[in-house]
């Protein structure tokens, strides 16, 4: 027998009702035991796989950082054909980038190997690459961006141009980095013969960032437009 509390909840009370409850439950397990043992091979294989793919990613990510070692150091030291095909059985960033993408070292391959054929001006290649690498991290995601919008403007790709530097403006703005930003984008309106852009642009690093040091040519150039409108 059974009652239910103030609550609305159904407490067992005999030592019978609770028996019975149990054979229920022991029904339930007969019945249903295939079904059980199908769910939990289910839950086995899914917990296997979570850890499996944790150790995997693990140690992908380790390797790409090992393999990335190389390259970035002849990198820095200018040495670009090496740092992008590699050298003495080191992989370069076109190797890392392609074989451990979904790493971190992977996506940052990317980014070193865009900049590195941008510096051999490979501008269309170098998009590919900048285009691969993504980051919550406001400095170097943006900086990816304007990289982007940079090799738009060696190609006379003005409007993608546009599009990358204003996507470097609107991420995560800050006052170190996005003022930059801002004047490449005002150059791109400039370039594409569009005034009132430029112009709004300068506009809004004066207002927005007037401690910047880019506020000082941002007030000379929109001076400059507004002469050459009339204004």
């Amino acid at each position: 027998m059974a009652k239910k509390d103030n609550s609305g909840i159904e407490i067992i009370e005999s030592a019978d009702a609770l028996k019975k409850e149990f054979f229920k439950a022991e029904g339930f397990l007969e019945k249903n035991s295939k079904l059980l043992t199908i769910v939990g091979g289910g839950l086995l294989a899914i917990v296997a796989l979570y850890f499996g793919y944790n150790y995997y990613t693990q140690t992908q990510e380790k390797e790409a950082q090992t393999a990335l070692y190389d390259a970035v150091f002849s990198f820095e030291a200018d040495s670009l054909n090496a740092a992008l095909k590699g050298q003495g059985g080191n992989e370069g960033l076109l190797s890392v980038a392609d074989n451990f993408g979904s790493t971190k070292a992977g996506k940052l391959a990317n980014l070193y190997a865009g900049i590195a054929l941008m510096n051999q001006s490979k501008f269309k290649e170098a998009i590919e690459r900048l285009d691969k690498f993504s980051s919550s991290d406001e400095v170097v995601q943006g900086k990816a961006y304007a990289l982007i919008g940079d090799c738009y403007m060696e190609t006379k790709a003005t409007q993608d141009a546009i599009t990358y530097y204003k996507k470097a403006v609107d991420f995560k703005p800050n006052k170190f980095a996005t003022p930059g930003y801002m004047m490449k984008l005002a150059t791109a309106y400039t370039e594409a013969k569009d005034s009132k852009g430029a112009l709004d642009v300068y506009a809004s690093i004066i207002e927005q960032y007037p401690a910047s040091q880019e506020v000082v040519m941002a007030k000379k150039y929109k001076s400059r437009l507004e002469a050459e409108a009339g204004e």
